[in-house]
């Protein structure tokens, strides 16, 4: 989710949450007041900064989620999903994309324009 929509799509960015605690994740870091922030990045040469939409751990093991939902930024959106891809294949740590009925097409699109092979976590 590109930072212009947090506000918009806060209910689901919870209901996101709630869904990864069921599934036993721990030390859930989200963008979201209640919640620690996640680390963000900054793009070299810019003033673009890139905060992963939840961080947690599982069995050791560091997940980075985002929420697949339809924008008009798609150019930023696909660079801040590669980068995370490839930040998490780098430290050998997991990225993950969950969506909900209605950005189903929207988020294989973007996945498909990037050549990544992700499966869904479908809310």
């Amino acid at each position: 989710m590109v930072q212009s929509q947090k506000a918009e799509h806060k209910d689901l960015l919870e209901q996101s949450i709630n869904h990864l605690e069921h599934l036993g994740y721990e030390k859930i870091k989200a963008d979201l007041d209640g919640f620690d922030s996640p680390k963000s990045f900054l793009k070299k040469g810019s003033d673009i900064v890139v905060t992963p939409d939840i961080t947690a751990y599982r069995r050791s093991k560091k997940y980075y989620f985002e929420l697949g939902i339809k924008n008009d930024e798609t150019k930023l959106l696909k660079s801040k999903w590669r980068f995370l891809d490839v930040l998490s294949r780098m430290k050998n740590e997991r990225f993950k994309i969950i969506t909900k009925k209605g950005h189903y097409s929207f988020t294989n699109q973007v996945l498909d324009d990037l050549n990544l092979e992700k499966n869904l976590i479908k809310l």
